[in-house]
């Protein structure tokens, strides 16, 4: 893996009109036939990808916006595995790219340059469940969508739910401390995960796989990896707390006429359906008709709007529940707040109505467009501010696409940027939105990371002293700085 040696190894776009960060690199060891056979000792030839067409998808992001040329992927199967591969990777100083399900927008989990790609797929064991205190250990490669299907079963359920968790998985979740659809009911991954096993860049393995939810015993040192994108450590296991099952499930599909309106509905909603509000999300028109368009949806409203909000309550009492949201819309439209709105009858309409806001992320994209996408958090007041202050920069541009979705409940928005295919690349827009969301005291990533898209604003989101104790972190663990090189902090 040689720091500058092979011009053809920089980080490319795979995709006309996309921009990538090209990092600078220090030198790293390069990969030889020895490492090879050192690593088919250990995990055997079916746990070592050396095949150019096969290392395709774990060299590109599955938005084919970032592209790494690693000319090995390891797919170890134990924690002793990954130990030994880690404690070698760092002897000979050669550079390492954790990799989960890839699912990821930021370009965090494949290589910048010839990394060894580390993949956790086949890491995909469940170790243990605790029906009493609904506690889950498993290895970090499960897939999300798999744990919540394991977990129904046993009348429980994940405390996040993405809209790619048919392939996403856990590691990578907790890496990316990633949100998602139910964040106002269940909170943040740094509240829910009780216990981690990490092992770390020279092959030690950090245990602390804990079931205890208390513990205040010295520093809680697995705080540190939630959300740090494999630059500390690579996940190999995790222990979550998982909620019971809701038996009563209902969703709200309404229309609203402004922002302000559906800031107004929130508040209430707060208020009106307190411990079984689950889910509060928010579309634009505009992504509201993509969606539509692009997962072939019917309109559940017969009328147009200028916004749009799915309110989800989970309870355990079907009629005690329906009777409060019916009340808080009752109210809602009588104040004019809520223009009009439709409730899922059964889990085949709410599925269909979760499907028009889960296919905004890809709405875009599917209509014709090269999307740039921004994940970002800001005052809820302010939140919406974005989206026109973006239209408004690109309103000679006929042929850019600008739309706005998101998590209300939490302060999170998704801004899309889509110029149509074969019209001229954006420049500028990275400074421009970061800019403005730092003007409004904003997160410039809310759930999706920094990866190697971001690293170089670290400073917009963070003081210099700040990014000065993250670097001072990096050190201590990973002394040779040989985990995902480029990513979360800026090189300079």
């Amino acid at each position: 893996i040689s720091g500058c040696a092979r011009p053809a190894a920089l980080l490319r776009a795979a995709r006309a009109g996309i921009r990538t960060r090209i990092p600078a690199s220090r030198a790293y060891g390069t990969l030889n036939e020895d490492d090879v056979a050192f690593f088919r000792s250990v995990l055997s030839d079916s746990g070592v990808v050396t095949d150019e067409d096969a290392l395709e998808g774990y060299n590109t992001d599955w938005m084919r916006k970032y592209r790494g040329q690693s000319r090995v992927a390891l797919r170890p199967t134990s924690t002793e595995q990954v130990s030994r591969v880690m404690q070698h990777c760092n002897e000979r100083e050669l550079a390492v790219v954790p990799q989960g399900g890839n699912t990821g927008l930021v370009g965090g989990s494949v290589p910048v340059r010839d990394e060894v790609v580390l993949s956790l797929s086949r890491m995909n064991k469940i170790r243990a469940f605790d029906d009493i205190s609904g506690i889950l250990q498993c290895d970090a490669g499960c897939v999300l969508e798999t744990l919540d299907q394991y977990l129904a079963e046993r009348h429980h359920t994940m405390p996040l739910d993405l809209g790619a968790k048919g392939s996403c998985q856990i590691g990578g979740n907790v890496a990316t401390n990633a949100g998602g659809l139910r964040f106002i009911r269940f909170g943040s991954l740094h509240g829910n995960v009780v216990g981690l096993e990490t092992v770390l860049a020279d092959g030690r393995v950090l245990d602390l796989m804990s079931t205890n939810r208390k513990d205040n015993t010295g520093y809680d040192l697995k705080q540190l990896f939630i959300g740090s994108e494999g630059t500390l450590g690579v996940i190999t296991g995790v222990s979550i707390l998982t909620p019971q099952r809701s038996s009563a499930v209902n969703l709200a599909f309404l229309g609203l006429n402004s922002f302000e309106d559906v800031c107004r509905t929130f508040t209430k909603a707060k208020a009106a359906l307190g411990e079984i509000l689950s889910a509060v999300e928010f579309m634009d028109r505009r992504t509201y008709e993509l969606a539509v368009e692009t997962t072939g949806s019917r309109e559940p409203l017969s009328e147009d709007h200028a916004f749009y909000m799915l309110i989800e309550t989970s309870g355990s009492n079907e009629g005690h529940d329906m009777e409060k949201l019916e009340s808080f819309l009752g109210n809602a439209m009588e104040e004019e707040w809520v223009r009009d709105g439709t409730l899922a009858q059964d889990p085949g309409q709410r599925s269909k109505l979760w499907m028009i806001r889960e296919g905004a992320s890809s709405a875009l994209a599917l209509s014709g467009h090269v999307p740039y996408k921004y994940d970002v958090s800001m005052p809820l007041k302010d939140l919406y501010s974005l989206i026109e202050f973006t239209r408004d920069q690109y309103k000679d541009r006929p042929d850019v696409e600008v739309i706005g979705y998101g998590h209300v409940g939490d302060g999170n928005i998704h801004l899309n940027i889509g110029p149509k295919k074969g019209s001229p690349p954006l420049d500028g827009v990275e400074p421009m939105v970061f800019d403005y969301v730092a003007s409004h005291r904003g997160s410039i990533s809310a759930e999706h990371g920094m990866g190697v898209a971001k690293a170089d604003y670290m400073h917009v989101a963070k003081s210099a002293l700040a990014v000065e104790l993250m670097r001072e972190m990096k050190r201590v663990f990973d002394p040779k700085g040989i985990l995902s090189p480029g990513k979360v902090l800026p090189e300079k």
